[in-house]
């Protein structure tokens, strides 16, 4: 068993790097709020009113392209209403805005999609599978409708995907994720570096492991040696955002670090009945509504129960975190980014599309985390060859960054 190691407080706040998932957590956000309502079932009428009107009062919602009905007439009209596959992009926003005045600086700067994440379930319900996009990834950004609505934008052929959010907004960013993917992606949310931390220390901290010292002074995050600590609040924003400290110090090291997290919140949401705490339940609510925003799609409590119904029960090695293919130290419009692999993109997604299961090879994790002890099985079906990541069921460490 790995010795737990009490770390050095994380204050110091990044001057740049990327805000991850959990965020994201919203596999754990949509749980929670389904169980919130299960809970208030049991109370009384008045009671459960008031707890929907808390959570939901809070919620901030936009509009996507072509969505055209108002919010009423998009909610589904009961918790167990959700058919079929479905699909869901994550943004994670570096937005400094109302933030400490030492993190990031004090520069408010742009407004970017740091984090991008494709989450796609089975038309079964037996299967989820979670596409992490590079932030530096090159991709056509497609015109975008302007959020004052005053028109469109022109699109661009090579840029970052993370310029998507400030030049449209989550409409924008949702439209980018379609294209590189070719999925039709109905609902979006997201989330804020507070609400990264607050959420973090809502569920009670997660489990990361390291396999040896890490000390990255962009993000303030520091691990005397290896071994496994329990991070929360503003650690866990500094490890998620963790490129410096991580594998080879690249966007794409610090991704498969992101997913050790991912993996080990999962894990501790099912072991360890964290959405059968109440107090952690309604924290966690409260938190996700107060620092999130939701396309008009997904901001009904309808919605997002249904989904918690949804994902609660998928077995966690079919719960798959994937890193989009790509790869540095290219020229041209790639200096300094990240270039697609298309041809292995094109195999990630046309498996996605046409719903079919598959599963990864033993050494997938990428260069930001190793499998910890015994690998596990990651999904099922065909091995796709050449794609990184790991299974929820999969224990993991993140790699330390080798000065």
């Amino acid at each position: 068993m790995t010795k737990k190691t009490t770390p050095q407080p994380a204050e110091s706040t990044p001057r740049h790097s990327v805000l991850a998932r959990r965020r994201r957590p919203w596999a754990t956000i949509m749980q929670v709020i389904g169980l919130s309502l299960a809970v208030v079932m049991v109370s009384t009428a008045a009671i459960a009113g008031i707890v929907a009107w808390k959570i939901t009062s809070t919620i901030d919602s936009v509009a996507l392209a072509g969505e055209t009905g108002t919010e009423e007439e998009i909610k589904l009209s009961g918790i167990g209403a959700m058919k079929g596959a479905f699909n869901v992009l994550i943004v994670g926003s570096d937005t400094r805005k109302g933030e400490r005045e030492k993190f990031g600086g004090s520069s408010v700067g742009a407004t970017l999609n740091d984090v991008n994440i494709i989450v796609h379930v089975s038309e079964d319900h037996t299967r989820a599978t979670a596409v992490s996009i590079p932030r530096d990834l090159v991709v056509p950004i497609p015109s975008c409708p302007r959020e004052d609505g005053s028109g469109y934008n022109s699109g661009m052929s090579g840029q970052p995907i993370n310029v998507a959010l400030s030049y449209g907004g989550l409409a924008c960013a949702v439209l980018t994720a379609e294209a590189l993917s070719g999925l039709k992606i109905k609902y979006a949310a997201l989330v804020t570096f507070r609400g990264v931390a607050s959420l973090a220390s809502a569920i009670g901290g997660v489990d990361v492991c390291v396999n040896d010292k890490v000390d990255d002074p962009y993000t303030g995050l520091y691990f005397p040696k290896k071994g496994t600590y329990n991070i929360k609040g503003w650690e866990a924003l500094a490890f998620l955002r963790s490129r410096h400290g991580v594998g080879d110090g690249s966007d794409l090291g610090r991704i498969s670090s992101q997913q050790v997290y991912l993996s080990s919140l999962v894990r501790k949401i099912q072991d360890e009945g964290v959405l059968f705490d109440p107090t952690k339940v309604y924290g966690l609510a409260s938190v996700a509504a107060s620092s999130m925003t939701l396309s008009n799609s997904l901001s009904s409590l309808d919605t997002m129960a249904a989904m918690a119904l949804v994902l609660k029960d998928i077995p966690r090695e079919n719960i798959m975190f994937i890193q989009y293919p790509g790869r540095t130290g290219v020229g041209g419009i790639y200096a300094g980014k990240v270039a697609p692999l298309t041809d292995l993109a094109d195999l990630l997604f046309s498996t996605i599309r046409k719903d079919k299961p598959f599963k990864l090879a033993k050494d997938a994790t990428g260069v930001g985390s190793e499998v910890k002890g015994n690998a596990k099985p990651t999904g099922s079906g065909k091995v796709l060859s050449g794609i990184q990541g790991q299974s929820a069921a999969q224990d993991t460490c993140s790699v330390s960054y080798a000065y």
